[in-house]
């Protein structure tokens, strides 16, 4: 039966079916007697690369666009869901239920402007109130909650270092933190440039780590003032470092780490011509 000639009651069983059979197959893989032995040797925090890797290739999925890979990497971001409330059940932690409840009482909690009698007049009081909603669950005050400071270090907590800096560095500038002109950010640049060389020269590695930290986020900063992203600007590079290299290998009559630094260098200024052409 086509999904057009299915009624939403059997997709709803549908559903309830696919999601029970993958609950009782990551139970069956947990379980003492006769699982796997990988998956019994997890925990959640030998898991917490692979959430992360799940998630980023979804997102990649997704703007491939390819509906297939899309499909699969949203069952292996699943499994990760499943797999950890399962880790959490088999130590008396909690259960994947309530996890599913706890995400349905708070969507509800969010969204009173659906679910209750309140009335917004725009997605940008939609967000207010969210904010209040869950400052108010965590017992914050409101004002405390609103507080700059507070917002950016969400931002530090939640996101990956490269996305975390980009978003600090908008809100930072909307609040007023902000050089007149973008030759004050040319000049910043160069003034950590020379801070970060200066710190290499020091055996403190903690200090050259916190000078290379001031020149990344100099450099997202020249990245927003030219409306860049530096998130895709960074992944594009990496891109095509893949497909060079690639292409290098397919040129080599032997492994590459058996040619000489000059050699590897013309493969790859041929590798690059042709990729360019």
């Amino acid at each position: 039966m086509s999904s057009s000639q299915t009624s939403p009651t059997q997709t709803y069983h549908a559903i309830l079916e696919a999601l029970n059979h993958l609950i009782n197959v990551v139970a069956k893989l947990r379980s003492p007697d006769g699982g796997c032995p990988w998956d019994l040797a997890q925990t959640p925090q030998t898991l917490i690369p692979y959430v992360i890797e799940e998630a980023y290739e979804v997102v990649h999925a997704i703007k491939s666009e390819d509906q297939e890979a899309i499909v699969e990497e949203l069952g292996d971001l699943l499994l990760q869901v499943v797999l950890q409330a399962q880790i959490a059940q088999d130590y008396g932690y909690f259960s994947l239920q309530e996890v599913a409840e706890g995400i349905t009482k708070k969507l509800i909690r969010r969204h009173p402007h659906v679910f209750s009698d309140v009335t917004v007049k725009n997605s940008e009081e939609v967000r207010q109130n969210w904010d209040k909603i869950k400052a108010e669950e965590k017992g914050e005050n409101p004002e405390i909650a609103q507080l700059l400071s507070r917002k950016l270090d969400r931002y530090h907590r939640t996101l990956p270092p490269l996305m975390a800096s980009s978003k600090i560095s908008v809100k930072a500038a909307k609040a007023g933190f902000e050089w007149e002109n973008v030759n004050g950010v040319w000049e910043k640049f160069s003034e950590e440039l020379t801070e970060f060389k200066e710190a290499l020269e020091s055996d403190n590695k903690t200090h050259q780590q916190s000078e290379l930290g001031d020149l990344l986020f100099t450099i997202i900063n020249i990245a927003r003032w030219y409306d860049l992203d530096v998130s895709q600007a960074l992944s594009g590079t990496n891109e095509r470092f893949i497909q060079r290299l690639s292409k290098m290998e397919k040129f080599a009559d032997q492994p590459l780490t058996d040619y000489s630094l000059d050699e590897l260098e013309k493969l790859w200024q041929k590798a690059k011509k042709q990729l360019n052409q």
